[in-house]
Parts: C-alpha cells; structure tokens; sequence
C-alpha cells in the first residue's frame, strides 16, 4: 500500500499512501481505532480482533464490520484464576458459590463470560492494564490477553478458558463500505492475506518468570506497596536505588509482577499508574507510587475518597495542558470561550486521557456546550480532525510542536508523589511502617 513512515521507531502519526493518492492514515493507540470506525470518522482499520469484540459486545449493533484476519498477531483472550485459588478448570470454577469479583481491560467481554456462565453474583474491576497481577489477593478471576496458554501458566496463573481467539482483523465502517469505492484498498489487504507473510517482533524488556508469586504470601503483608510500570518504571526504580530500598526484580530491563524486597513486611506489585489511586481507595494497596495527575483525576472524580498524597517525590515532573491546532485562531481559554460564544464554534470536542480533569477545567472557564472523547494514549493524533482541544500531559512540548499543536494553557505540573490510604495512616499497626517507608523516600529528595 506504499505506507511511509509508519514504524515502531517513529513517532509520526499521520501518514500517506505513496501508491495511492486517496488514501491517508493515523496512528491510534489500538483500544480506540474501533470506536473510530464505528462512529465514522474512518472508514477502515487495523486492530486486534480483541478491541473489536469488546465494542461489539456493548454496542452490537454499531457500524462496526469485520473484514477478515491478517493471520499475524496470534493470541487469545482467556479467562484465568491463580493457582492459590484451587481451581483447575471450569467445573471447579462453577462448584463455587460467592461473589466473584473480576479484573479486566476487557469489562464488557468479561460481562459476557460471567452471564454466559450464570454466575449469580460478580462485579467486574476494570483496570488500564496488568490484570494478571490481581487474582488471588484483590480478584478471583482475570480475563486477559495472552499469547498461548504457557505464557499464562508462566505466570502462576491456570486458564481455565479461552474466551477468543485473537489476530490483528481489518475493520470497516458499514456506510463507507456501501457508499465508498474501497475495492482498490481492499484488495491490496487480500494480497496480504494469502502471503500469509511471518511478523517477528522483539520484547523491549524482559518479563521475570513469576515464582515469587507462589511464595508471596501476600495478605500476610503488613505493608502493600503499589509501584508503576511503562515509563514511570525506570525513573521510579532508580529513585528506589538511590534512597537504598533493594527491590529485586524491578529494573530497567526486568518487570516482575511481584518483585521481592529486604523488608520482609513488606508486599509490592506492579501494576498501571492510572489504575492506583483507585486500588488505593478499595483498600487493596496502602501505599503507592504514581502520577499526581492521576490522583487529581481519581479525587475529582471521587471527591471522598480515602486517598491522599505523602510525599512529593520530585521527578518524572509533566505539565497538563490545554492544546489547540496551530491554525485555530486562539491563545487563550478566554479566546476560546469567545470562539464558541459568538456560534463559529457549535461544540467543542475535547480528546483527553484526563477525563474528569478535562471535565473540570471546562467546567471552571465556563466552556460551554462540550463534549469529552475519552482516549487511550496519543491524543494528539485527534486534533484536528476528530477534536478541537486536547488536555495531555507533556514534558517539553516538542511532541505537540511536531503535530501542529499549540498550547493555550497549563492546568498543572504533575510529578511522581507517594499516595496512600488515610485508614492505612490512621491504623495502629501499619503506622510505624509507612512513616518508615516515607523517611526512606525523603532521602531522595533534594
């Protein structure tokens, strides 16, 4: 399809066709390409089948079409219980009686799995990311993406079922395919298909094989410490090396799920930041490291939650901002709430990760009528096609320069901060921990 540009060293996501003049591309974060061709705003893409069905299983009747599998992406999407749990398989699952509680990326999915089974009492925990690290201790069942069942058992964790079978699927919308001309697009793919050509990718770090999840012994923990992965993860480990906490198996190059630490009372997972401050406040966590945007996010969503910050830790410092196409004639909230008072602009559609802190930033400058299109990452690729503002983090600007993204305001500075759960604080017994853990973090701090 002469496709240029498009790699995974590359941080260009808008692309054209070199073979054909008609056709252009963007660069989605994979959770958000079906919803885009479902709502039309593209007329065909390139997803795992897993995104797909999740779509659909909420919103059957979306213009969502499936098209065919490109055979390259192999995997499945498995329901899976730990080994602490005692279940081998489905009928040991079904032989038990109680409220399950089910962690996913994939709610609606899991949804189906738990009707179809006719459990008679669950609830489904959706979370960013991670879910193989909750069962036994804050879930009993993960329903998850892997890429066979050996990579699960690897994991201490036993499928039980595999719910679907996943491979990257081209989509389309259903107008465009009867509206549009697509035979010359289509049947490039349908070239692709028969080659049946092999894709070889290779893990940017290594996954530590879990064994410290047998012995973990968990809820016998009189500390539980929440620390991030993805990009916090480096920083984040060395700010722990400098102040001399040696946590094994958390490192630049190793992510273990479980890692291990000298302090024996002392529990630690890894899990996305975005989901902290939420496992903070049901309790599953005392304490965590994570973004103080995403606290920010999680208390104006949830005004009373138990949760809230120690410790400002200094580094991995962001700017939330408010952004608009170079070519909007504005440079201020306050231009942009005259542009949408004087009619040229009917209604603002706001793409953000941030969804309550957008929420609240809108609310506060009077910006009115709007509407927030929650994203999954690269919310810059919307504007300005599929929105008008974006609320993103950033750190030197560069990324948003590159994408013709101007800035019309900074909301705040976000830094890495210690959070933690005020009952956690207030409990006799973990008390003395925590404040110990906290002396041992301001070693770091300049």
């Amino acid at each position: 399809m002469g496709i240029k540009g498009y790699s995974n060293k590359t941080r260009r996501y808008r692309l054209q066709s070199r073979r054909f003049s008609c056709l252009s591309a963007k660069v989605f974060q994979e959770k958000d390409i079906p919803i885009q061709v479902a709502i039309g705003n593209y007329d065909l893409g390139i997803c795992g089948l897993d995104w797909v069905e999740e779509l659909l299983a909420r919103y059957p009747a979306s213009a969502l079409v499936k098209i065919s599998s490109l055979n390259y992406g192999e995997g499945g999407v498995y329901a899976v219980a730990s080994y602490q749990a005692g279940i081998s398989n489905l009928d040991g699952l079904l032989a038990k009686r109680y409220n399950w509680r089910i962690v996913s990326e994939y709610p609606n999915l899991a949804q189906v799995f738990a009707l179809n089974l006719r459990m008679k009492a669950f609830k489904i925990f959706p979370v960013w990311g991670a879910a193989e690290v909750y069962p036994p201790d804050s879930a009993d069942l993960a329903i998850l993406w892997a890429r066979n069942e050996n990579e699960i058992k690897e994991q201490s964790l036993v499928p039980l079922m595999k719910l679907l079978p996943v491979t990257a699927f081209l989509i389309a919308n259903r107008e465009s395919l009867e509206n549009k001309d697509l035979s010359q697009i289509l049947s490039c793919f349908s070239n692709a298909i028969a080659s049946r050509n092999n894709v070889v990718t290779s893990p940017s770090k290594v996954i530590a094989r879990s064994e410290a999840t047998k012995q973990s012994h968990w809820q016998a923990k009189e500390i539980k410490l929440a620390l991030p992965d993805g990009h916090q993860q480096l920083p984040t480990a060395q700010f722990l090396k400098r102040v001399g906490l040696n946590i094994q198996g958390y490192t630049e190059e190793v992510l273990n799920r479980r890692p291990s630490s000298d302090l024996d009372w002392l529990g630690i997972k890894v899990i996305r930041p975005q989901d902290m401050p939420l496992q903070v406040a049901n309790g599953n966590f005392d304490l965590a490291i994570t973004g103080k945007d995403w606290l920010l996010e999680h208390l104006y969503r949830f005004p009373s939650s138990p949760v809230k910050e120690l410790l400002d830790l200094g580094f991995g410092m962001v700017k939330i901002v408010a952004a608009v196409s170079q070519d909007m004639p504005i440079t201020d909230v306050a231009d942009l709430r005259s542009l949408i008072q004087s009619g040229k602009l009917t209604l603002l559609r706001v793409a953000s990760e941030y969804v309550n802190i957008a929420d609240k930033y809108l609310r506060d400058n009077y910006i009115n009528p709007y509407k927030v299109i929650p994203t999954w990452g690269a919310s810059e690729v919307f504007l300005p096609e599929d929105a008008d503002l974006l609320i993103d983090n950033t750190q030197t600007g560069e990324t948003l320069a590159q994408h013709d993204l101007k800035v019309i305001a900074v909301l705040f500075e976000s830094t890495a901060c210690l959070i933690g759960n005020k009952d956690s604080l207030d409990f006799p017994g973990k008390k003395e921990r925590i404040e110990f853990l906290m002396q041992t973090l301001r070693r770091g701090l300049s």
